[in-house]
Order: C-alpha cells, then structure tokens, then sequence
C-alpha cells in the first residue's frame, strides 16, 4: 500500500513540477524573445495563466492529502482527543460539502464549453438543462490550436476548425480539480471518523519534520 501511494504521490508531484517548470521556461522564453529580439510570444502570457491555474487548482487536492493548507488548532489542542476528533470531523464534513458544491459549479461552467449539458437546480443537481445553449465554439484569446486536439473540432464544434485552442481545453481543470477536491476530503473525513487522525492540518508539522531530521542525524553521528 505504502509503495502504490508512493507511486501516487510521486504523478502528483511530477505534474506540479511539470506545471511550474513549463510557466517558468514559457516566461524566460518571452524575456528573452522581448529585449533580445524586440519580439514577442503573443501566447505566452494567456498560457502562463492557464498553467498557473493548473498548477494552484490541482495543487489544492494535493495539499489537502499532505496536510499542507494553512489551519488554526488553537482550539482543538485545548480540548481532549474525544471533543477534537468530533470538531475536525465537523470541519472535514463542511470541507467536503462545500466541494460538492463547487463541484457542481464547475461541471456547470465547463459542460457548455464541451457540448454537454450542465446541471440543473441552483445548489443541488436536478437533471440536466438540455435547453442549454452549447459553447464549443469559444476559444481561447491566443493560444493556437494544436494539431493533437483537431479531433475536438468534429467531436464538439460540428466539423467547424479552431484557430485557436477552444477553451474546453484549458478549463476541463475545474472539474477535473474539484472532483479530485471531493475525493481527498472524503478520504480525510474517513480517516478521521476511523481514529487515524483528529484535523485536516497537520499540527506543528515544521517542529515535527525539525525533530525527525535531528533523530536522523543522531544515529548517523
């Protein structure tokens, strides 16, 4: 088990990396483009953003599993390990709540961008708003269009071509995202309904890293 979440962790880390690495070498290639050949990649800008958002939003799910988001446990270190596991149980279950609603929000947002009928009922799902009126033909501002992705022109856009990316494209994150969102809070609400844990954060974790490495050093010396 402990080798197939390493596997996990290590694709998860792997995209993050790729994220950052492609926005880092996309804005050099501008800087570069701009005062050593007075020029200028028109895209670069638009495609860094997406990246960005990439990057935070499937970085949210990740941080989630690592019990990195930022949390205040003043209160739960105060009260008896009964009283904390309930209130971070309460907390995990608003957490997951609150995904499933932006879950929905963002199927919403992207379905009309893919030719697919978003949900219908204002908070919760009702069916589908077939009446809806389909966006596929939108496109990005200046991302070009990539040969690998043509297929989408006769899959969604009716055989009409893209001059630019079609922005299902770059905001299928949002969904993709929020599920992932849902699943980790699922995956923290079990493990504290089970005992393994009592908070979505991490308590003290800089300490308790500090504290591993200097055990670490001891038995080298």
């Amino acid at each position: 088990m402990q080798t197939k979440h390493s596997f996990v962790d290590r694709i998860e880390e792997t995209l993050i990396a790729f994220l950052l690495g492609s926005m880092t070498l996309i804005t050099f290639a501008n800087v570069i483009a701009r005062f050593g050949f007075n020029s200028n990649i028109l895209w670069a800008l638009e495609a860094t953003v997406f990246l960005f958002a990439w990057l935070v939003l499937l970085g949210a799910s990740y941080a989630v599993k690592k019990h990195s988001h930022l949390g205040v446990d003043a209160i739960i270190n105060m009260v008896n390990p009964a009283t904390a596991r309930v209130l971070g149980l309460i907390a995990a279950v608003a957490c997951l709540a609150f995904s499933l609603l932006m879950l929905k929000g963002a199927y919403d947002y992207w379905a009309v961008f893919a030719d697919l009928p978003p949900t219908s009922g204002r908070w919760f799902p009702t069916g589908f708003d077939l009446k809806a009126r389909s966006q596929s033909f939108y496109e990005v501002q200046d991302v070009p269009m990539i040969g690998a992705l043509t297929f989408l022109e006769d899959l969604i856009n009716y055989g009409d071509e893209y001059e630019k990316m079609p922005k299902v494209v770059p905001y299928i994150v949002l969904p993709i995202s929020m599920l992932l969102l849902v699943y980790r809070f699922a995956q923290a609400s079990m493990a504290i309904f089970r005992g393994e844990t009592d908070r979505l954060v991490a308590s003290h974790e800089v300490e308790d890293e500090i504290e591993e490495v200097r055990a670490l050093q001891g038995e080298h010396d």
